[in-house]
């Protein structure tokens, strides 16, 4: 009887072990595949300017947040597009 208690008693930690270590790995990756969905979700649009703005007041914006960086030239060339219609 003492031989078959060690033996469970050896499955159990080994068993809890393994859950342990697996749980840890998939929380792991989980958080990495949210990081980088969060990386590669794309960035809100800039906001579009007041209607009572001229187009040149727009696109004179448009160049300055191209020139802070925080307009893409994608971004800034789509932005461009469609205040020139």
């Amino acid at each position: 009887m003492p031989g078959l208690l060690r033996g469970m008693a050896r499955v159990a930690v080994v068993s809890g072990t393994a859950t342990a270590a697996s749980n840890r790995v998939s929380r792991r990756q989980s958080e990495r595949w949210a990081a980088q969905e969060q990386a590669a979700a794309p960035q809100a649009p800039a906001a579009p300017a007041p209607s009572g703005e001229s187009r040149m007041d727009q696109l004179r914006s448009l160049g300055e947040l191209k020139a802070q960086g925080v307009l893409t030239d994608e971004e800034f060339e789509a932005e461009k597009a469609r205040i020139l219609g």
